[in-house]
């Protein structure tokens, strides 16, 4: 069961675990289950026989029979009608599918791989998701963590991007566009890093400044990361002076590590300390770790 944000690259990790298995001589299916009509879903997944409704013209197999002794990852899984969960629950507690309009049970062997970009517990105590299925399906979560909370990914994805796209060109990128986009928070993850680094790439002479960046990534700057971060201190009344100032100093600490990719020399310049100041910051404030 993998969980993360949209755009985090939860198809990718399901592709690696499939070929790392031993399953990987064998298909590796993909459902967009968001993007397949409801009415059509269960067909889909599951096959039908001949004449089991109209149109049914011949017998078809379903995505589940074509991955028989390989993998079928489910994206989307938040977003599957709750009227079919019991049918797949079904199928995942007996390892045999009934095809639509069809009287014999199918055997089937298949690795499930589930996505959601949602913690399904929230669907769960809402009545939108099975609990059964839930616990069915999340044998062994993964949480793929959005790429703000791993900044010090960035580079390596940056340079991997540009080699992918432009790999007869050699691109350099200057520090202070790095920084930016290090700094910048990627609401779309990997998929809009991405998608920037082509963008990039396709109209630069060799080297990338900030002049190349979209608007959103020069409009996004540390002022508006600590306002976001000291929303509390600045609104709360009964918050003391020394309170909210070693609020905003916390604030800027982080925000300045977060910039350093943890490097504390680099974030002590950022915010113009010494290394020992710096140092005595990341103390006062149980930041050391």
């Amino acid at each position: 069961m993998l969980v993360g944000e949209t755009g985090v690259g939860k198809e990718l990790f399901a592709e690696f675990i499939h070929k790392k298995s031993p399953r990987e001589n064998f298909p590796f299916v993909k459902v967009g289950l968001a993007s397949l009509p409801a009415e059509l879903l269960e067909s889909e997944l599951f096959g039908h026989e001949k004449g089991a409704y109209t149109g049914a013209g011949t017998e078809k197999k379903g995505l589940f029979e074509l991955a028989d002794n390989g993998s079928i990852f489910l994206d989307d899984i938040d977003d599957f009608p709750l009227h079919l969960q019991a049918k797949l629950l079904r199928v995942l507690e007996s390892h045999e599918l009934m095809r639509v309009g069809g009287t014999s049970p199918i055997p089937i062997n298949v690795r499930v791989i589930c996505a959601s970009k949602i913690d399904l517990k929230e669907l769960v105590e809402r009545n939108l998701f099975r609990s059964d299925l839930y616990y069915r399906i999340n044998v062994v979560p993964i949480v793929i963590p959005p790429l703000r909370n791993r900044r010090e990914d960035i580079a390596l994805l940056v340079q991997h991007f540009l080699q992918r796209y432009v790999p007869e060109r050699t691109i350099s990128i200057s520090d202070d566009t790095m920084q930016l986009l290090t700094s910048y928070d990627w609401p779309g993850n990997i998929r809009e890093l991405r998608n920037v680094v082509q963008r990039m790439a396709l109209f630069t002479n060799g080297s990338i400044t900030p002049k190349n960046l979209p608007l959103e990534i020069h409009s996004s700057n540390s002022l508006d990361s600590i306002l976001k971060a000291c929303n509390r201190c600045l609104v709360e009344e009964k918050m003391s002076f020394d309170e909210v100032v070693n609020c905003l100093e916390m604030n800027l600490v982080k925000q300045a590590l977060l910039k350093s990719g943890g490097n504390r020399t680099h974030a002590a310049k950022i915010l113009n300390l010494s290394t020992s100041t710096f140092r005595d910051k990341l103390k006062k404030y149980n930041l050391e770790e």
